[in-house]
């Protein structure tokens, strides 16, 4: 069993209990066992049992965020102990990127971040979404670990020439530049389509209920009309600012994608984002019809779901 160490600000306890919620699976099947500071029993030296359990750890996370960096104990003493033993292989150090700061070139910045590609969780629409990628990597490293008998990940030791077969974790020097065109079938187009829907909705709902949340005055509604539309309004003092429905074209609509209608109404649209792809990459793109769209620009998910909140909310911000 692999034992995971938590090193983490105070300031970010919240996420780390959801994390630790997150990772029960993980435990009931006696893949991990977790530890962090708040399992410190009364009377126990505090600086004594906290090295005494990073030098047992098998696999070190680091919950970044701007408090973890601000945090002389967790930065100068957590933080540099668990990249030395990183160094010498005794331990796997994870990085999960839990707020937006600037991590990238901090001591653990060439280590491979979690969630995926370093996106904070904080920045997810659904946050779940985050904490199941984060928990995929732990399991990942943590079952090397049981596969090898210790704290040494076995990809490390088949990057030392041993039997082991090494996997696509193997956190060796290698270019950048691995890209190649492919062939975007209209499956993948389509699919892509649907998950850019969903990630829209998912991220309505989660904005709505922030802004009604940090907003005295403010009232939100979100509602899935059917599995390929919702609406979604925002109300000020009890009078209705803004209201949108967000739909996903029948594919005989000549314009297709996912069309954005200012109103609610269910007859003609303001806006419609098509998916296109460059032979790398599938992406969004702007058909353009409103104010200050552009219609070249590749958006992600994300910038996808920006753009049409923003055209939701301007009648708030003028």
């Amino acid at each position: 069993m692999a034992i995971v160490f938590f090193s983490y600000s105070h300031k970010d306890e919240e996420l780390r209990d959801e994390l630790e919620v997150h990772l029960s699976a993980l435990k009931r099947q006696g893949v991990i066992e977790t530890w962090h500071d708040r399992r410190i029993i009364a009377g126990e030296p505090f600086d004594h049992t906290i090295s005494q359990h990073l030098e047992q750890a098998d696999i070190i996370l680091l919950l970044v965020s701007p408090y973890f960096i601000a945090s002389d104990y967790c930065y100068d003493v957590e933080m540099m102990r668990a990249l030395e033993r990183h160094r010498e292989e005794t331990a796997r150090v994870i990085p999960v990127i839990i707020h937006p700061c600037d991590w990238q070139r901090l001591p653990f910045g060439k280590l491979i971040a979690t969630p995926r590609d370093g996106k904070p969780i904080s920045k997810f629409p659904n946050q779940h979404d985050a904490f199941l990628d984060v928990t995929n990597a732990i399991r990942t490293a943590a079952e090397a670990v049981n596969a090898n008998g210790s704290g040494i990940p076995a990809i490390i030791k088949a990057h030392k020439g041993t039997s082991v077969t090494p996997t696509a974790d193997l956190a060796g020097p290698r270019s950048s530049n691995l890209r190649i065109k492919k062939k975007f079938t209209d499956h993948d187009k389509h699919r892509f389509q649907t998950d850019a829907f969903e990630y829209i909705a998912n991220f309505f709902e989660s904005s709505l209920e922030e802004l009604r949340g940090r907003n005295p005055g403010i009232e939100t509604e979100f509602r899935r009309i059917d599995a390929n539309q919702f609406s979604a309004a925002i109300y000020s003092s009890g009078s209705e600012i803004s209201r949108c429905r967000i739909s996903l074209a029948d594919e005989r609509n000549i314009f297709g994608g996912i069309l954005y209608s200012a109103g609610g109404g269910a007859g003609g649209f303001n806006e419609s984002l098509s998916v296109e792809d460059d032979g790398y990459t599938m992406f969004l793109k702007a058909l353009g019809l409103s104010w200050g769209a552009e219609r070249n620009q590749m958006l992600t998910l994300e910038g996808a779901a920006e753009f049409y909140w923003g055209m939701l909310i301007q009648p708030l911000q003028r």
